[in-house]
């Protein structure tokens, strides 16, 4: 026996073609915000901290570092969200300009300062707060820098140095300096 012909009745329809269509499209999409998330946990393995306590009940963050070896994490800046980078190497906690704006930040004359990109002209600035996962810091000084690119704040050392920093394999934990 012969298999039939087939025909212009055997051919899916209109509406199951765009089903088809609009189901690969939802698939694409889906994979694509699955994999955003993968690519950002590995940028910002720390994107909420929440402090614990030692066993003496100091308060105490630990962070994870990222895949390029650098501790990045989620905070606030005057109650509202910013990503930090942990730089020891900054003077000051550090920002862009255009998050500075953002921020609703008055800003003074700063002078000029030597950065990994060379001299800048910067403008300074105090933050009420800085919070990393509940260690919050009050008044802390800053820099703005006009050719800083992107959103990330350098928490610098006009933060850090209020904390106890202590790295160990893969973490980093801050938490305010003992008693003496």
């Amino acid at each position: 026996m012969k298999d039939p012909i087939p025909t212009s009745d055997d051919s899916p329809s209109r509406l199951g073609r765009a089903m088809l269509f609009a189901a690969w499209v939802l698939g694409l999409a889906l994979l694509v915000l699955f994999f955003n998330g993968v690519i950002e946990r590995q940028r910002n393995p720390n994107p909420d901290p929440v402090a614990g306590t030692t066993q003496t009940g100091v308060p105490q963050v630990v962070l994870r570092r990222n895949r390029a070896g650098h501790y990045v994490a989620g905070g606030r800046i005057n109650g509202k969200p910013v990503v930090f980078l942990v730089d020891t190497g900054a003077t000051d906690v550090a920002l862009p300009l255009s998050l500075a704006r953002r921020l609703g930040l008055a800003l003074r004359p700063g002078g000029i300062s030597q950065t990994a990109n060379g001299t800048v002209e910067t403008w300074s600035t105090r933050l009420a707060t800085v919070d990393l996962g509940g260690l919050v810091a009050r008044n802390v000084r800053a820099s703005v820098l006009p050719n800083m690119h992107g959103d990330e704040v350098l928490l610098g050392m006009s933060y850090l140095k209020q904390l106890e920093l202590i790295q160990r394999g893969e973490t980093l934990t801050l938490r305010p300096h003992s008693a003496p």
